[in-house]
């Protein structure tokens, strides 16, 4: 009898033990127990994406999704998920960024009026994964070729005051650019980076601070555009907002007090580099 309670006790113990692990490991993507092990991999590659993007004012959505596509996500996942950690580092990058003086508001704002509600638009859109990885892999690449060509400039070609983005051609490139991360769930800082540092719309700490500000406005409007597709967020997520947590923290630390432009530029423009790489291989 006695013997009998013992095995009944060991057993209802093994399966409270086994029950989380294989509750994780059904809703992720019914596959074997060594998801787990995955779940810890995919932590780790996002505190470093995140670590890394910070640093040069961006939330690294590019770069988590560029990791999940290796896993074999699918795009409607990646994108969910990508844009909820966006957002928690695009908030954390706006924090160390407005500390530190580097952020105008008078830059920020006319980018985000009509690229609030496109990245709205955006997120209700789910492209197919045929569309989706080669257009934003090559948007990337090419974004990353501009970004290179002004990290190798000689500093004599920087002399050139920045000017403020003239007010209707910002709200034009919010909108565009906004669509654009929507629908992708890249939350626009890796497009808008770019374009106003080849237009000379700010110094590259300048820029890093608004697209900050940008990523998060426009993470929070694609995510909250998705909503019919919040089912799809994996599990493991709480997880995996810890990781970027920590990583956007140091990152953002970095980049918005120890990073010179020259670096910031050319940081940035490996990581574009890579990403969009990745999303076409």
């Amino acid at each position: 009898m006695e013997g009998s309670r013992r095995a009944v006790a060991c057993r209802i113990c093994a399966y409270a033990l086994a029950a989380p692990r294989r509750k994780l490991v059904w809703i992720i993507n019914g596959a074997p127990a060594e998801l787990d092990t995955e779940v810890i991999w995919l932590a780790a590659a996002f505190l470093v994406v995140a670590l890394v993007y910070a640093a040069v004012g961006q939330a690294g959505a590019s770069g988590y999704i560029a990791v999940m596509a290796l896993f074999g996500f699918t795009p409607l996942v990646m994108k969910t998920t990508a844009l909820a950690l966006n957002l928690l580092v695009a908030a954390i990058g706006t924090f160390h960024f407005s500390k530190v003086g580097r952020l105008s508001w008078r830059n920020v704002y006319p980018f985000a009026i009509l690229g609030f509600p496109f990245s709205l638009l955006g997120g209700a859109i789910q492209l197919p994964g045929a569309i989706y990885y080669p257009v934003v892999g090559v948007v990337l690449i090419l974004s990353a070729l501009q970004m290179a060509r002004s990290a190798l400039r000689k500093r004599g070609a920087f002399l050139a005051a920045p000017v403020a983005p003239p007010f209707w051609a910002a709200l034009a490139t919010g909108a565009v650019i906004g669509f654009m991360s929507g629908t992708t769930g890249t939350g626009g800082g890796v497009f808008l980076a770019p374009v106003i540092l080849a237009m000379n719309w700010g110094t590259a700490h300048q820029t890093a601070a608004t697209t900050a500000v940008y990523n998060l406005m426009n993470s929070a409007a694609a995510l909250i555009g998705a909503y019919s597709y919040w089912d799809q967020l994996p599990a493991s997520l709480p997880w995996w907002l810890v990781a970027v947590a920590a990583g956007g923290s140091v990152g953002a630390f970095i980049g918005s007090r120890f990073l010179s432009d020259r670096w910031l530029r050319g940081i940035l423009a490996l990581l574009l580099f890579v990403s969009g790489l990745k999303l076409l291989w």
